[in-house]
């Protein structure tokens, strides 16, 4: 009987955390947020360092089995792995990351057990856990509870603390859901946290209203050019030229824009290599007054290094080289070691090195523009700390790689926050999409459908000024959460000392 009970207990954790991503993109139903992390917090009562820890990698094994199932895709359809093993190794990262995401919550058990202690200690545990995750093992920030509240009141929040400030009012939120649950309504400790939720969420309302940034004067046109090619053409020697040609095709109704975007590593070479295009790309966008912001891989001669870079030709000139790369996408872990034993592990692009972590935004039209390639917009603190001088955020992708799953629209949805945060129109050009434009309150005003061929033209509001959180990053929020927990343990550990029966008779 006793096991059954443990299995039962086992799988409502893991259906709590497989139900997570339904308060995230495209679902967006984001009470389901809290009432999973209720589940996970509601198992964490009363146990030791262990079951906390165990109970709590089953909860993140569901949440990220079912959150970051797209991870099969990339692995299988475009790592060339068969089937059966791209499971058990999408399967391994997604336990890895459970452990990870579980790691923190071992100290839950000595958080003194009274209601202001644990409404208190698991939103900062919780906090902790998703912090560890922005740069454990170059990080996978990806999933966070904040982000259920992307088009909530509480989002007036985000441009002050950010999305882990918002996922620490998620958790507060789950904590009242366990007191209710628990029969604890009544409690003193319970009004006052109902009273504090219902203050954030009001205030959360009125902080929408509040202009952080202001807009300039200078409206710029932009055109997204999405050409949609398959990924297993995208290096093709063969597909070269017919890749050139699209792109070229493309643009050319849109010369005169003031940016034109092509998607990251449009170009499918380096640009040594096809001089003549180039130049040609260059004539027409000096001839037409347009910048073209072009996703390209480049070639750095003196230090002989590869990187994922960004290249503006044209009315303005510039480079942005990539600084936080993918594992295994852009570089190998272990390189001597496991280059050459699997396809997976020679992906093309695989051998790209770290560019430098101050470069200069790209100015146009007297508009200081920062960047982030890919993976790189879903780092908070990294989006802040570039865009803090510029006048709007580029960001280029290509999430071919994660086929027709969610992963494009949670994607898509850490953009909208990043714009939330910084308070900063963003335009996004994908590969396949989601292509679009962002405004500064993170609603998006013109998208393209996924999947398709197309061109989107539209103006973007460049805007000066900066938000509290674009200047702190999410510090304050981590400190709090830290310096809350560690007194919160010393408070337990003392209370533990003078409950000992041994402490009384010396």
């Amino acid at each position: 009987m006793r096991l059954t009970n443990k299995l039962q207990h086992r799988c409502i954790l893991l259906v709590g955390g497989a139900i997570f991503p339904l308060g995230l993109a495209p679902f967006d139903i984001w009470p389901a947020v809290m009432i999973s992390m209720a589940i996970l917090f509601q198992s964490l009562t009363h146990t030791t360092a262990k079951q906390a820890f165990f109970n709590s990698l089953v909860y993140g094994f569901g949440l990220f089995i079912a959150g970051a199932s797209w991870l099969y895709i990339s692995i299988h359809e475009y790592g060339f792995i068969p089937a059966p093993l791209a499971i058990l190794a999408t399967t391994l990262f997604c336990l890895f990351l459970a452990l990870i995401f579980a790691a923190p919550f071992a100290v839950s058990s000595l958080i003194p057990q009274t209601p202001l202690s644990w409404i208190l200690g698991l939103p900062a545990i919780w906090v902790i856990s998703e912090w560890v995750r922005t740069w454990m093992l170059t990080g996978f920030p990806w999933l966070y509870a904040g982000y259920s509240h992307t088009s909530t009141w509480l989002n007036g929040w985000a441009p002050i603390g950010g999305v882990l400030l918002l996922s620490f009012i998620s958790a507060l939120g789950a904590m009242l859901l366990v007191s209710i649950f628990n029969g604890r309504v009544k409690l003193r400790t319970t009004q006052p946290l109902m009273a504090s939720i219902a203050i954030l969420v009001v205030s959360g309302y009125f902080f929408q209203s509040v202009e952080w940034t202001e807009s300039t004067d200078e409206l710029l046109t932009v055109t997204l050019i999405q050409p949609n090619i398959p990924q297993n053409e995208k290096w093709s020697p063969k597909k070269q030229q017919l890749i050139l040609r699209q792109l070229s095709t493309q643009t050319e109704a849109h010369w005169g824009s003031d940016i034109i975007v092509w998607p990251e590593a449009a170009v499918p070479t380096l640009p040594q290599r096809i001089p003549n295009f180039m130049s040609q790309m260059t004539d027409r966008a000096n001839d037409s007054g347009s910048t073209l912001l072009t996703g390209i891989i480049t070639y750095d001669i003196n230090n002989k290094k590869y990187h994922n870079s960004v290249l503006a030709i044209g009315e303005n000139s510039g480079l942005y080289n990539k600084t936080r790369l993918v594992p295994f996408g852009e570089y190998v872990p272990l390189e001597s070691v496991l280059r050459g034993l699997i396809k997976f592990f020679d992906l093309p692009m695989s051998s790209l090195a770290i560019g430098a972590s101050n470069q200069p935004l790209f100015s146009i039209k007297e508009q200081l523009i920062s960047t982030a390639i890919c993976y790189e917009v879903v780092y908070p603190n990294l989006v802040a700390r570039n865009s803090r001088g510029a006048s709007l955020i580029l960001t280029v992708s290509n999430d071919t790689w994660f086929g027709n799953s969610i992963g494009p629209l949670q994607h898509m949805q850490m953009v909208q926050m990043r714009a939330l945060e910084n308070e900063k129109p963003i335009i996004r050009g994908t590969n396949n999409g989601i292509s679009g434009l962002v405004d500064h309150k993170g609603q998006i005003y013109k998208r393209l459908e996924q999947h398709s061929i197309t061109e989107l033209s539209g103006v973007v509001q460049a805007r000066k000024g900066s938000t509290p959180f674009s200047t702190t990053g999410s510090w304050p929020t981590v400190l709090i959460s830290l310096l809350l927990c560690a007194w919160l343990i010393i408070k337990g550990i003392k209370t533990n000392i003078l409950e000992d029966p041994r402490h009384d008779n010396k």
